[in-house]
């Protein structure tokens, strides 16, 4: 086996060790929501607790629905990506809270069928090479590159979870956010930071720039700092006013 062929392996496996994870401590932690909790508004205008729950699903259903490419496909990196989110998030929003409805009696059987075909799927493709360029629903991608997007998604939306609801505690251990998922998408983000600008940059809290990152949070020069810290102290963090937010 190549060199090459052994980095993509592993870092499909590594992007799969943390997908597992935070659907395990998500899944867990949404099971414990009772209806009146999930018909509540969530911390993200427009969407109710039940919508972000319904949308965790499709994100997992986005694996599920993966196929091989046609040799010689070039794919998108996860920089290019997250940059076709944004034209997209009007019917992303319209297409969820559709399922919503649709999955409305029995939501968490419906997102448990999602999550097991998404890991059923990454499966299939695992065995066609060690990191095969995959269809996704916004152009073709390494499937490592898929699978992180789903823990980026993930982590992103648990963390709009718990923020949306104080009926489940959300104490460390007892949040729906695996640490070393939320580490992992920190890095995802700096990294793209860093490609784009050039700059030696340090995640200070994972979980406050994948906030900052994924525009939850304003960004500022306090909001910044928390985040980020420049690798040399000689030098000063860098305005990301036009980098920000990657989603």
């Amino acid at each position: 086996m190549t060199t090459s062929a052994l980095g993509g392996m592993n870092e499909v496996a590594t992007a799969e060790h943390h997908l597992r994870a935070q659907w395990l401590r998500l899944r867990s932690w949404i099971g414990g929501l009772d209806h009146d909790a999930t018909q509540s508004p969530s911390v993200l205008g427009g969407w109710t607790v039940a919508d972000l729950v319904a949308h965790v699903g499709r994100a997992m259903d986005t694996l599920g629905a993966a196929q091989p490419t046609a040799p010689g496909t070039v794919p998108l990196t996860l920089a290019e990506y997250l940059g076709t989110y944004p034209g997209r998030s009007q019917e992303v929003a319209e297409l969820t809270r559709d399922l919503a409805r649709e999955i409305a009696d029995h939501p968490l059987e419906a997102v448990d069928r999602m999550a097991d075909r998404a890991l059923a799927q990454l499966a299939v493709l695992r065995g066609l090479a060690p990191d095969p360029v995959v269809q996704a629903r916004r152009g073709p991608v390494l499937l490592s590159t898929m699978v992180a997007s789903r823990v980026l998604e993930l982590v992103l939306h648990a963390d709009d979870l718990a923020r949306s609801t104080t009926q489940v505690p959300a104490s460390p251990g007892q949040d729906p956010l695996d640490p070393a998922a939320v580490q992992f998408v920190a890095d995802l983000l700096l990294e793209i930071v860093v490609d784009r600008g050039g700059w030696s940059l340090e995640v200070v809290d994972p979980l406050a720039w994948v906030r900052l990152a994924g525009g939850r949070v304003e960004l500022t020069v306090d909001t910044l700092s928390q985040s980020l810290q420049t690798r040399y102290t000689s030098d000063s963090l860098p305005d990301l006013g036009t980098v920000l937010p990657l989603l």
